[in-house]
C-alpha cells in the first residue's frame, strides 16, 4: 500500500466464482442530539456470532433531499501515520489528523469508512506496510469522527493470524452509534450473516467482499474473510431481499492497485451485483480515484458504481493517492433512487525535504494531517515534494469522476453544508 516506486509489488491470486464545531447553534445542537444518540434497536443477526452491527432501527435526520451518504477511500495505518498518533505515554490519538472532517462528518447519515488493515491491537504487535496490524485505538478514533459503516474485508486480512482479525471485529464492535460492519469475522455464524439497519423506514443490507488475497498472506480459514465468489454474493443477496432489504449497499475490495482505469474483472463484477439488484457498490483497493458509472441490471434497474474511492487517511507518495475526495450523495426513502452526486477534495500532507525524500526517508516526515483540498496552499504542496498544483489535481479529480459522461461536481466545505 504504498506507491509501486516505493514498494514490493504484491502478486494477487483472484478467487474464482467470484470543532469546527460552529457550524450554526441551532443545527449544532440538533445534530449532536438527533446524529448521536443510541439507536431505538439493537437485535444481534445471530447471538451466537456476536456482530453489534446488525439489524438495527435507527431513528435519522434527513436532509431536505433524503438520507445522506458519504463515502471514504482506504484508512491505512503506515508506519509513520502510528509515530504521528503516538503519545508520551504510548497511547495513540488518531483524531489531530483528521478533526477538520467533524462537521461533514456530522452532516451525514450514513457515513461510509474503508479499513483495509488488521487492527490487532498493541499485544500482537504494532506494524506498518508491509504486512499491517494497528493499535486499536485505530478503529476508536474512526468511530470518534463519525464512521458508522465500515469495510473490514481486505487483501491484508490474513497478513497475520485469526487473532488478529478476531481482535479487529472486536474493536468494531465496541464502537457506538454503529449502523453495521461486515467482511471480517470471528466465527462461521457471522461470516454467512447478513448485516442490515434502518433509516427513515428503509431497511438496508449491507454486504462486504474481497476479491483478492495477497499470495504471501493466505487464506487460513473458511470464515476469517468474505471472499467474492458469484455464488456467495447471490446468496446474500436474496437472503437480503428475503430478509425485508429495499437497499442493498455492497463494499467491493477490487481493481488493479495504483490504476485510474476500471479493468475487465471490476466491470464484470459490477455487472453481476447490478443483475442481481444492488442499488450501491461501493469500491475500493485501486488508492487512486476511479470513475463513477450507472449500470443497468438485467431486471431494468439502475445501479451506481463508486468503482475507486481512492485514499483517506494514509501516507502514500504519488500525488493520485494523496489527492482525493469523498463522495457525496443522497438516497430517497420513498422512491430509493440516488441523486444529488458531488465530490468533496481532499489533500493528506506531510513535510519532508527534497533530500529526505530523494533518500526515500519515509520516518522522517513530519506534520501529518488531512485537509480540506480547499484549505490548500502552493507552499504546503511543494514543501510535500510534489510537483503539482490544486487546479491540476482539482482536473485530473474532475476528468476521472465525469469519465463514463456522468456528472459529478466538485464542491466545498460550504456548498456541502449548505445542502445538508
Amino acid at each position: 500500500m504504498y506507491p509501486l516506486r516505493y514498494s514490493r509489488k504484491f502478486k494477487t491470486k483472484r478467487l474464482i466464482g467470484g470543532s469546527l464545531a460552529v457550524i450554526l447553534i441551532a443545527i449544532g445542537v440538533f445534530t449532536y442530539v438527533n446524529f448521536n444518540k443510541p439507536s431505538d434497536t439493537n437485535t444481534r443477526n445471530d447471538s451466537s456470532s456476536a456482530v453489534s452491527s446488525g439489524n438495527k432501527s435507527v431513528s435519522s435526520r434527513s436532509n431536505n433531499k433524503g438520507i445522506r451518504l458519504i463515502a471514504t477511500g482506504d484508512w491505512i495505518a503506515h508506519d509513520s501515520i502510528n509515530s504521528a498518533a503516538k503519545q508520551p505515554n504510548g497511547n495513540y490519538n488518531y483524531m489531530p489528523m483528521v478533526n477538520d472532517f467533524i462537521p461533514i462528518f456530522k452532516a451525514a447519515n450514513i457515513r461510509f469508512c474503508n479499513d483495509p488493515i488488521l487492527n490487532g491491537g498493541q499485544s500482537l504487535g504494532i506494524s506498518g506496510y508491509p504486512k499491517f496490524n494497528s493499535p486499536t485505538q485505530f478503529v476508536t478514533d474512526m468511530g470518534k469522527l463519525g464512521c458508522n459503516l465500515a469495510n473490514l474485508a481486505s487483501n491484508h486480512s490474513f497478513d497475520f493470524t485469526q487473532q488478529n482479525i478476531t481482535n479487529s471485529v472486536s474493536a468494531w464492535q465496541k464502537v457506538p452509534n454503529m449502523l453495521a460492519f461486515a467482511g471480517e469475522n470471528q466465527n462461521q455464524a457471522q461470516h454467512d450473516s447478513v448485516r442490515y439497519f434502518t433509516l427513515d423506514g428503509v431497511k438496508f443490507a449491507f454486504l462486504a467482499y474481497t476479491t483478492y488475497i495477497n499470495t504471501d498472506a493466505p487464506v487460513q480459514n473458511s470464515y476469517g474473510v468474505n471472499i467474492f465468489t458469484n455464488s456467495f454474493a447471490q446468496q446474500q443477496i436474496s437472503e437480503a431481499r428475503a430478509g425485508g432489504a429495499k437497499f442493498i449497499i455492497v463494499s467491493m475490495r477490487w481493481g488493479t492497485e495504483y490504476a485510474t482505469t476500471v479493468n475487465p474483472t471490476e466491470v464484470q463484477d459490477a455487472q453481476f451485483l447490478a443483475d442481481q439488484g444492488v442499488n450501491l457498490v461501493l469500491g475500493h483497493g485501486t488508492h487512486e480515484l476511479q470513475p463513477v458509472a450507472w449500470l443497468t441490471g438485467k431486471n431494468g434497474n439502475k445501479t451506481l458504481v463508486w468503482y475507486g474511492l481512492g485514499d483517506f487517511l494514509q501516507s502514500q507518495i504519488p500525488a493520485q493517492t494523496v489527492f482525493n475526495g469523498i463522495p457525496v450523495m443522497d438516497i430517497n426513502p420513498k422512491t430509493l433512487s440516488i441523486s444529488n452526486l458531488a465530490f468533496l477534495p481532499i489533500f493528506m500532507h506531510y513535510d519532508w525535504s527534497a533530500q529526505q525524500a530523494a533518500a526515500q526517508d519515509l520516518s522522517a516526515r513530519t506534520n501529518l494531517h488531512l485537509y480540506l483540498l480547499e484549505n490548500v496552499t502552493q507552499k504546503m504542496i511543494n514543501d510535500q515534494q510534489l510537483n503539482t498544483t490544486v487546479t491540476a489535481q482539482e482536473q485530473r479529480l474532475e476528468n476521472t469522476l465525469t469519465s463514463d459522461g456522468i456528472n459529478v461536481p466538485l464542491i466545498n466545505s460550504k456548498q456541502y453544508l449548505s445542502t445538508h
